[in-house]
């Protein structure tokens, strides 16, 4: 299958703009987490680490000592944004 045109995929914001004004209120929410669910699959470092295998060796005295250190920065505000990050990375 092609990928879409400029007017394919237009008209299809179009119809999906259409198809959400139609549905009843009770199914937004299911319709926004899956919406959002795709928007953010589309991001190449979200999808890498959420489909990431998840880790099950046992925590070293390092790690907790820096997971400590961390919850420390965030209870102080020595955080940056995600989006912020984001832009950072990106633009390295």
């Amino acid at each position: 299958m092609a990928p879409p045109t400029e007017a394919s995929s237009a008209e299809l914001r179009r119809r999906l703009h259409q198809i959400v004004g139609e549905l009843p209120d009770q199914e937004l929410q299911a319709a926004h987490r899956y919406l959002e669910y795709l928007r953010q699959m589309a991001d190449p470092l979200l999808r890498a680490l959420l489909e990431a295998a998840e880790d099950d060796e046992p925590e070293t005295h390092g790690e907790a000592e820096a997971a400590q250190e961390a919850r420390e920065d965030v209870r102080h505000g020595r955080v940056v944004p995600h989006d912020e990050a984001r832009r950072r990375i990106l633009q390295a």
